[in-house]
């Protein structure tokens, strides 16, 4: 029986919009619909069409050379082939190894191509402009070498323009990890994106991301579960903390931040950042010696000085506290160790980040054993490798440190992913470069205490603040630093009430239907058809998919009971 329990505690109405199914989900995902009656060589022609209509729609008519592999991979390749040649292009096609070993639908539109078939070698890319790379897919576990690695790297060389079929060959889709890719200016995948689409360097080498979809019916997450997803606010929008009507400011979440001491604005940007999110009221407890340097810089948000530990337990034991913060500015040493544990001890969410992540770097279980309620790390690489000697790809990172500490941990990045201890995860993709600057991850954790003293789902707070944290900085601009991101956060709040701001996947940029076909050409090979499988609506194929336009489905991902 599939494990449904991650899928379950995400909006079941629109979370299969936003999965990244692995290799084997993907797979998976192919035998059912070709059970449910497509045929395998329908489903690669509406793969290969699709790869093809991009082509068509974004290049002008151009020499294309099309680099097929051993599979079905380059089964869709010689698709895109014979559709572009349909279409009146000059193609030429490359195989890795012998023709007559494709078999299947691979096979099957072998014997459909007309035109000759090359030897791979570098050779083949002489007077070509465009190269369709459809030589290795996303299951791919080898690194690249011979030929493949070859043709590919002089194409590399050559600067020739590349448009890679599910994912750039030697990029791992599972992973994101690079066994010898090549770059592409555009990828095309098929029904959903899967994690190397979105975790680097996979993201860097995708270029333009587009999903098309080939027919596959929804129906097939009756029976796949998927616990990996992109990050997006149809995934946590509906459970955003909502102003009531007789509300008040301690109804809407008492936050209190450690202010850390000589170093003030950490703790002061976060502390703005958990107001900006909705925080009722927010509150800043800082040493007797910094108490004039925070209240002159702060207004709405209140200071408390605190003189000893014993001050700070009293202090945590009001129970209008609703959530706490420590670690930015706070210092490395026995003091915040102390302080740490006290937060913990009230079992009230937690955020821990920068130096109360540190400063148990010599003992890390001494941390996971404190951890008895709601907790949140925010570590970059730095501090995760001080805390964690887990080993793999970032998702696998991720998930094992989040199980092995109990706390929901966003480990930090371009591509950050936040994992549940569960085994939930969330892959993020709205940050941008600007982010890059000192400070934005003291205001991304003040925008998670936030949420939290407003009583969100730890998990979804955390997937909701760093998508927030990034729409916010791509609000600004170039010249971004950390302290405007905090004020930023109303505009985009507005956005996602008015939905302005879309979800980062789903929809249709372009649909052909049935038996319509650009540019007059014939079809080539099998022709697509509308499809359907018992229970699920028919689906045109294919359908275009930009990577930022909104497409909830409206069907249950999990089943009832």
């Amino acid at each position: 029986m599939p494990d449904q329990s991650a899928s379950e505690a995400l909006p079941a109405r629109l979370s299969d919009g936003l999965a990244l199914l692995d290799a084997r989900e993907m797979a998976e995902a192919d035998r059912l619909t070709i059970t449910g009656g497509i045929s395998s060589i329908e489903l690669m022609g509406n793969a290969g069409l699709g790869v093809a209509m991009v082509i068509l729609a974004r290049f002008a008519l151009q020499p294309v050379v099309v680099l097929c592999g051993p599979g079905s991979n380059g089964g869709d390749g010689l698709v895109v082939a014979g559709q572009l040649a349909a279409a009146g292009w000059p193609v030429r096609v490359a195989l890795w190894g012998e023709r007559a070993a494709l078999r299947g639908a691979a096979a099957h539109y072998a014997e459909l191509w007309q035109g000759p078939v090359e030897v791979l070698r570098p050779g083949v890319l002489d007077g070509v402009e465009l190269v369709v790379d459809a030589l290795f897919g996303a299951g791919l576990s080898r690194a690249l070498e011979g030929a493949s690695l070859e043709v590919l790297g002089a194409a590399a060389v050559r600067r020739l323009t590349i448009v890679a079929v599910d994912i750039p060959s030697g990029v791992m889709g599972d992973t994101g990890a690079d066994l010898g890719a090549a770059p592409a200016q555009i990828t095309v995948t098929c029904f959903r994106k899967k994690p190397g689409h979105l975790l680097e360097p996979g993201r860097s080498l995708c270029g333009e991301l587009i999903v098309t979809d080939i027919g596959t019916p929804l129906s097939v997450f009756d029976s796949i579960y998927p616990k990996t997803f992109e990050n997006g606010p149809a995934l946590w929008e509906e459970s955003l903390p909502r102003r009531r009507a007789d509300g008040n400011k301690y109804t809407c979440g008492h936050a209190l931040v450690w202010g850390g001491y000589p170093t003030t604005g950490a703790a002061r940007m976060a502390a703005r950042a958990a107001a900006r999110a909705g925080a009722g009221l927010t509150t800043v407890a800082v040493p007797v010696a910094a108490l004039a340097v925070y209240a002159g810089a702060l207004t709405s948000i209140m200071v408390t000085p605190i003189a000893t530990p014993g001050e700070l337990e009293h202090l945590l034991e009001d129970r209008r506290y609703r959530g706490f913060l420590i670690g930015p500015g706070a210092g490395v040493g026995p003091a915040t160790r102390t302080s740490v544990r006290a937060m913990l001890a009230t079992h009230r969410p937690c955020v821990l980040d920068a130096d109360a992540l540190t400063t148990f770097r010599d003992d890390p279980e001494a941390l996971f054993r404190a951890i008895t309620g709601p907790c949140v790390m925010t570590p970059h690489e730095g501090e995760f490798a001080r805390l964690f000697s887990v080993r793999g790809d970032k998702l696998t990172r991720a998930r094992a440190a989040a199980q092995l500490s109990g706390a929901v941990l966003i480990l930090k990045g371009r591509d950050t992913v936040i994992a549940a201890p569960d085994g939930r995860a969330l892959v993020n993709s709205n940050a941008p470069a600007t982010l890059a600057t000192a400070g934005s991850g003291d205001v991304l954790s003040g925008i998670v205490l936030g949420l939290l003293a407003q009583g969100m789902d730890p998990f979804l707070a955390a997937g909701a603040a760093v998508w927030l944290h990034g729409a916010a900085a791509e609000t600004f601009g170039l010249g971004l630093l950390a302290e405007d991101l905090p004020d930023l956060l109303p505009e985009v709040f507005t956005a996602l009430a008015s939905r302005a701001l879309a979800p980062a996947t789903g929809g249709a940029d372009r649909s052909y239907p049935p038996g319509s076909y650009p540019y007059g050409a014939a079809p080539f090979g099998a022709k697509p058809r509308a499809l359907a499988a018992p229970g699920a609506a028919a689906v045109a194929a294919p359908v275009l998919t930009p990577v930022s336009t909104p497409s909830p489905s409206g069907r249950p991902l999990v089943p009832p009971g």
